[in-house]
């Protein structure tokens, strides 16, 4: 259940958020081996030695403090992934982004969502498509969500202005990216909703963008791709639309065109042909209203401190079945043949130091 926290216990969460190599895995296990943001905090730069790693700065409590006020400045507010007002598809999310920056309409984080995602260099009848599926789907009650970049993005913001979008950005709230997007940035802020996981005043950087696309599949119920090339950031999220258990759309194009070649392989895979807005209606109105599937969360993962020398004696076995290749945890654990618990420790120390990388799928590498 949503519960509120305190305000030293905020800024507690969001100094833990904004600390070097936590990301949302990181934060989730840590807060619930140590019981609260603050105690892991305490803990957090012995983590870090242990793994092999050189205790960093950590953000100071007035340095949150003063992000905290910057943000109700500009009218926006921090939620939390715990707190009343943050949203279900998110929270369940394993793991879900602990906080994130929030200005505009909040209250459209409550309704149904709808991603559409696609190409940057779309063609004109491609963003004329994505106006028409957002407006569709805007009337039909869903909010339309997107990442707020050119091309089929913008088109898909656009076409929902009044009827509910939600724009997902890569750098912080308060930045407008790319810059020829500034009246579409200043609309939805005023009409609509803006979320970001990044600090304010944070220019976007290529490795944010695949957090933002995170949080874009994670909003909704379904991501609709209309024109993607191979390799684009459409299909990664795509990819983890599939990873969360949420539907995936896809418009056919011309096998001439590049710019169809990652949704007609899309469609290969089993994502729904979408033409029209009855297309995903057909396929989300049975589900919609209803719960999110809730991560389960492996408690067997969560160790006192005195199980930290088991994690010791099999440290080296772990350094030694990791290479530059993302192997799964799961894997690990089978070819490691020591208990679960020990190997999740030595992971989170390795990647608290700065040391291991972690990638979709529940896999990791070396950093």
């Amino acid at each position: 259940m949503p519960y509120k926290l305190s305000d030293s216990e905020r800024r507690a969460w969001l100094r833990l958020a904004r600390a070097p190599n936590v990301g949302p895995v990181t934060f989730a296990q840590l807060l619930r081996r140590f019981g609260s943001a603050t105690a892991a905090l305490a803990e957090l730069p012995r983590l870090v030695r242990r793994g092999g790693g050189e205790a960093a700065a950590l953000p100071s409590d007035d340095d949150v403090r003063r992000e905290l006020e910057a943000l109700a400045k500009i009218g926006g507010r921090m939620i939390a992934s715990v707190e009343l007002g943050f949203p279900r598809g998110l929270a369940a999310l394993d793991a879900p982004p602990p906080m994130i920056s929030v200005l505009g309409q909040t209250a459209l984080l409550a309704r149904e969502m709808i991603a559409i995602v696609g190409a940057r260099n779309a063609s004109a009848l491609g963003r004329k498509l994505a106006g028409r599926l957002a407006a569709d789907l805007g009337t039909a009650g869903l909010v339309v969500v997107s990442g707020m970049a050119r091309g089929i993005d913008a088109a898909a913001h656009e076409g929902t202005l009044i009827s509910g979008t939600c724009a997902v950005v890569a750098g912080g709230a308060d930045i407008v990216y790319p810059p020829e997007n500034a009246w579409l940035y200043d609309r939805i802020k005023s009409e609509g909703v803006i979320v970001s996981e990044m600090p304010l005043g944070q220019t976007p950087q290529a490795r944010h963008f695949p957090r933002r696309n995170r949080i874009v599949s994670g909003l909704s119920r379904g991501v609709i791709v209309v024109e993607a090339a191979e390799g684009s950031g459409s299909l990664i999220t795509a990819n983890f639309a599939l990873e969360q258990n949420r539907e995936v759309f896809a418009v056919p194009g011309s096998p001439l065109d590049p710019r169809a070649k990652g949704a007609n392989r899309l469609l290969r895979q089993g994502a729904v042909l979408t033409e029209t807005a009855e297309d995903v209606l057909a396929v989300l109105n049975p589900i919609l209203g209803g719960s999110f599937q809730e991560p389960a969360h492996d408690l067997e993962g969560i160790l006192p401190a005195q199980a930290e020398a088991e994690a010791d004696r099999i440290r080296t076995l772990v350094e030694e079945a990791l290479g530059p290749a993302p192997v799964g945890v799961d894997e690990l654990i089978r070819l490691c043949r020591a208990p679960a618990p020990a190997i999740l420790t030595v992971l989170l120390e390795l990647e608290l130091a700065g040391r291991l990388a972690r990638h979709p799928g529940n896999r990791v590498s070396w950093a």
